[in-house]
């Protein structure tokens, strides 16, 4: 799912094309794009984009009679930018094109689930309440953030992916940030110290602020192109079973539902292998609990596959 970083990359990207453009007309392929009845898309068209705005992790167009167009891009949502109206529509993972005068900003969404979300808001009092309540993360000071996170007691991994908690952030860089503060993504919020609460509010702030700059870096002009959530230049989110950059032991990850928590059991558990749901049922007692354990296991792992006789 794009988060905070990519939505503000494809934000400054639409800023450079549509901003001040008209909205000529809104194309919707599959009905269930649209989950808002009144106004309807028809009477957005021949509206400038007067601004744009991030809600969470949704790309809001504002037009200048006062209505709102919400994006909501969801797991395999993705945006393209075509410079000139398409022949055709496309094929079966197309949504939706909406038609400026610049060019066309195309919806698509991959796999058979549909999740993206439409959404044409009448009012600014609308508009805000697409705000889950979170804080936003790089405008917070850290005595507010800390409140938040302590205003129940969650994991920190689950505070920080909570949209009525923290604002914008989700699976992929809640693990860059617990890493980048060396804390446990299993640490509960009302458990933390003041001085580890201090460390993630900082961590937060450096590690969007450095991904924002390196996606902006990488697009250089161009409209955002592979919007992914595992980049070769994470640190442990999708490198399970890779050595941490820090200090080379073992990523682990723990997997439930869809998602999964990548973490560095050196830097940031004290040693401790948390059990994989899967893993951990195929290994039953002999799932290794220390750094110690898993490195006594991949050896022998690596020597019966030396020696299969």
């Amino acid at each position: 799912m794009p988060e905070l970083p990519n939505i503000v990359s494809y934000l400054e990207a639409l800023e450079e094309r549509v901003l001040d453009a008209r909205l000529k007309r809104i194309r919707i392929y599959h009905p269930f794009l649209l989950r808002s009845v009144e106004p309807t898309p028809e009477s957005c068209h021949g509206q400038t984009v007067s601004a744009l705005h991030r809600a969470g992790k949704q790309i809001v167009f504002e037009l200048e009679g006062g209505q709102f167009v919400a994006l909501h891009l969801m797991i395999a949502g993705r945006l393209k930018w075509l410079e000139k109206e398409p022949s055709s529509r496309g094929g079966k993972a197309v949504l939706a094109d909406f038609e400026f005068s610049p060019g066309v900003l195309r919806l698509t969404e991959a796999g058979s689930k549909r999740r993206a979300a439409l959404r044409i808001l009448p009012d600014r009092p609308a508009f805000e309440n697409l705000r889950r309540g979170g804080i936003e993360p790089l405008e917070c000071s850290t005595e507010s953030f800390a409140q938040a996170l302590r205003r129940e007691n969650h994991t920190l991994k689950r505070a920080l992916t909570d949209p009525r908690i923290v604002s914008g952030i989700g699976n992929a860089y809640s693990d860059e940030i617990l890493h980048a503060a060396g804390l446990s993504p299993f640490l509960l919020t009302r458990s933390a110290t003041d001085a580890q609460i201090e460390a993630l509010h900082s961590a937060v702030i450096r590690v969007l602020n450095e991904w924002i700059t390196l996606l902006r870096t990488e697009r250089g002009t161009a409209f955002p192109g592979r919007v992914t959530a595992f980049h070769p230049q994470m640190s442990v989110h999708g490198r399970f079973d890779q050595p941490c950059p820090v200090c080379g032991t073992t990523i682990q990850r723990i997997r439930y539902a869809e998602n999964e928590t990548n973490y560095c059991p050196r830097c940031q558990t004290e040693g401790r292998v948390y059990a994989d749901r899967a893993l951990s049922k195929l290994l039953k007692n002999d799932w290794p609990r220390s750094i110690e354990e898993l490195e006594r296991l991949s050896e022998r792992s690596h020597a019966d596959r030396q020696n299969p006789g």
